[in-house]
Formats: C-alpha cells, structure tokens, sequence
C-alpha cells in the first residue's frame, strides 16, 4: 500500500507566491504584491511635512536673527531714556536701556544730552565679546605701545650720549603755555565757565548761558530776588542765574569761587545743576 503523500505536490500557499524578495544592495525587503493593479508608492506626504518644518525652522532663524540686530539711536532735544525705550519698545524698559548704555551715559541715567548715540536692542553676549575683543586690542596695542617706548627711549639714550660725546650743546627746554586770561565781562565770565565746564564734562554752549542769564538777571551779577516763594522760604535767587544757596552748594564746581554772587562760580554751579536735571542748560527756555 503506497505511502501517504510520498509522492504528492504540496499546495503552494497564495500567501508564499505573494512575497517577493527585492535586493537593495544586498539587503533584502519583501514587499507583499497584492497584483499588477495593486502595485502603489509610499506616500509623499512625509517630505513635504520634512520641507515644510525644514522650512519653518529657516523662517524662525530668519525671524530671530532680526530680532537679535541692533540699531543706533541719536539722541536729540527734550528725550529721555524712558521716551526713547517707550518709543522702540525696549524689553525691560529705560532701565535695560540704560544698562546697555552704560559706559555711553555715564553714571546718571538722567543725564543724556543731543547727539549721544545710543545703541538700542543689543545683545549681553555680542556686547560681552567685543569687551573681550576690545580688551584684547587694548591690550595689543598697549603691548606695542609700551615696546615702541622703550625702543624710543633706547634711542634717544643713544643721541644724548652721542651729542655728549661731541660736546654739542643740550637743547632748551620748550617754554611753558602761557595760562589764558579772559575778560571782566559777560562774555568773559561765561568763556571762562565754558573751559571749566569742559574739564568737567558738564555740558552747555555759549548761546544756550547766555539766554538764560538774559532772562534771568539782564547780566547783573549781584542780581538777587527778594519777593518769590524761594526770598519768602529764606533762600532768594542769587547771581547771573538765579541759583538759591542750597542748589549752588549742592552743584559747586571743584575749583570755582564758594561765593554764589561770583559770576564763573554761579554760571558753573547753575549749568551743573541744570545738566542734571535737564540734561542741559540748552535745554532750558523757562523758570528752572
């Protein structure tokens, strides 16, 4: 009695006839034909999602790299850091401004005067690396300083004693500036002010004291105001502008006379007191 299923052909599974193997470089993939109508492409939604976010996130670099430049304002009459913050949208206000202008204004963020350049929506880290940059250039330059100094000294040690040694006679000494001297006047006394408010760094113009002490005194030095609430509270007005007793000890300028009636002295205190307050005497028109 032959055997069971010796001979027979196994049915081949329709499962089995629907796989076939495809070589990618020697790897192989098997991919389910389901027929010649059946046959389909993976979808190509996945790369344009993939363009799509590749795209958005070049935008985004775009966008926050605007956001991350930096522009510089001139400061003109009648600002204020807190105006120009307000005005520009300044994050944090005329305090982040004033922190980013730091070394620019100066120790009083109240002083600001026209033309001041200020920068505004820079960034810690960038103004972090040109500190760094600038150091290093300093730092460059002083090195080169101090070599070609000593290279200078060097040579000129090498003259002397050359000269010396031909008996050549020593050089003069170049004479001493004579020291400026500047008119008993209005104009005189307001010149005299300006140079030393320059060693000050106090700012004010010429045009700008002169109006003032026009409106307030007409020149005279002695002038004084014995009938406005500052006469009536014990302190009256005093001088070319008008400076009561405290506000001129408060504002004296180092070097200047204690006398609040000496004109450079009141025109100094005034215009110091005025920088700071207004940022300066320029910019004031009125009763200050």
């Amino acid at each position: 009695m032959p055997e069971n299923g010796k001979h027979r052909r196994f049915r081949t599974s329709s499962l089995t006839r629907g796989i076939i193997a495809v070589s990618t470089g020697g790897a192989a993939l098997a991919l389910p034909v389901i027929g010649a109508t059946g046959a389909f492409a993976a979808p190509a939604q996945p790369v344009a999602v993939e363009k799509a976010a590749t795209s958005t996130a070049a935008s985004g670099k775009g966008i926050a790299a605007q956001k991350s430049e930096s522009a510089t304002y001139s400061v003109i009459l009648g600002d204020t850091l807190a105006k120009i913050a307000r005005e520009h949208s300044v994050s944090g206000g005329w305090k982040a401004l004033y922190e980013d202008n730091e070394k620019v204004v100066g120790g009083n963020p109240d002083l600001i005067h026209p033309g001041l350049k200020l920068t505004i929506g820079g960034k810690a880290e960038n103004k972090s690396a040109d500190k760094g940059e600038k150091a290093e250039s300093k730092a460059s330059a002083t090195s080169d300083r101090a070599a070609e100094s000593a290279d200078r000294a060097d040579r000129s040690e090498r003259t002397s004693t050359s000269i010396a040694a031909e008996g050549a006679p020593a050089a003069e000494s170049a004479p001493a500036a004579e020291p400026v001297s500047y008119t008993n006047d209005l104009d005189g006394w307001i010149k005299e002010s300006l140079a030393v408010m320059a060693e000050h760094g106090i700012p004010g113009s010429y045009e700008g004291i002169h109006r003032n002490i026009i409106r307030e005194s007409a020149g005279n030095p002695q002038a004084i105001n014995n009938w406005d609430i500052n006469a009536i509270n014990g302190v009256p007005s005093k001088g070319l502008l008008q400076v009561i007793d405290p506000t001129f000890q408060a504002y004296h300028v180092p070097g200047t006379s204690m006398d609040s009636y000496d004109p450079v002295a009141n025109i100094t205190a005034a215009c110091n007191y005025a920088a700071d307050r207004y940022g300066s005497i320029d910019n004031v028109f009125g009763a200050y």
